[in-house]
């Protein structure tokens, strides 16, 4: 969020990372440590908040220069990983509320009134995520491994034409590939059971795709639960052995993160912010 557009050139802007709340050790976590840019890390202080802002030029974080970043991949994954790690560093230290990428305010005297005017909506979700951590659950469906582990390619008919045969090949293919999504979907269903009573909430995000998409297969599903971080390795006991025997399907748990799907208030009408 760029408050509002600013000239390629002029003072710099603040860049907030994440909310916690005032009197938690960050100011001392945070000592020597670096932002975007390679500028030092500090907080602003309003009333019982306390955001990790770092300064940033307004020539590159400014409306025209944020968008520019967004559209250049390699500037947005640097912009990413220094955001994400400036949050997890942060998160070792106290309970915090991850900022959304790109929450730029002109200075810091923008920050505090933001705070201020948030500051009910803040302290009640600190409140809520005091003690959690964030892990995320991702279900994979691969035919081609399927096949590979049970062997289900079928043989070859060599009493067929080329194209009987082809069609034969196509037809296996096609079987084998929505029986795996068959088994993935079935594996999937089992994990909100199985963690039913360990996770406090649960979010449903877009499966991977595209450059996101790293790991063999087909994410389907790619969910993060909130959990107390005491039972971080009990959630993990409970889906261990998931997708064992299942040719084709991966079940693979992430974290744990700092709280970041749960750090914005539900919609109105309740439920779990998506």
């Amino acid at each position: 969020m760029t408050e509002q557009a600013t000239p390629a050139t002029g003072p710099d802007m603040s860049y907030v990372y994440a909310v916690s709340r005032a009197g938690t050790p960050l100011d001392a976590a945070l000592a020597g440590r670096q932002g975007l840019e390679g500028t030092p890390l500090r907080t602003v202080h309003s009333g019982d908040l306390a955001a990790v802002v770092s300064s940033v030029p307004s020539a590159l974080y400014g409306t025209e220069g944020m968008q520019a970043q967004m559209e250049d991949l390699g500037r947005l994954e640097v912009l990413a990983r220094t955001h994400h790690a400036v949050v997890e560093g942060a998160y070792e230290h106290a309970t915090v509320l991850p900022m959304r990428l790109a929450t730029v305010y002109l200075d810091d005297e923008r920050v505090r009134g933001m705070l201020g005017a948030r500051e009910p909506e803040f302290t009640a979700l600190l409140a809520r995520l005091e003690g959690h951590v964030e892990l995320g659950v991702k279900v994979y469906a691969d035919p081609r491994e399927a096949v590979s582990v049970s062997g289900a390619a079928p043989e070859a008919d060599t009493t067929a034409s080329p194209g009987r045969a082809y069609l034969q090949r196509r037809r296996a293919q096609q079987q084998n590939h929505r029986a795996t999504y068959r088994s993935a979907g079935s594996v999937a269903a089992e994990v909100p059971a199985r963690v039913a009573g360990i996770a406090r909430a649960h979010v449903t995000h877009h499966p991977q795709q595209g450059d996101l998409a790293q790991a063999a297969g087909e994410n389907i599903v790619n969910d993060a639960y909130l959990v107390q971080g005491t039972e971080a390795e009990a959630f993990r006991a409970a889906l261990a052995g998931l997708a064992d025997g299942v040719p084709g399907v991966r079940v693979e748990i992430t974290g744990p993160w700092a709280p970041y799907s749960f750090a914005t208030p539900p919609a109105a009408g309740g439920g779990e912010p998506g």
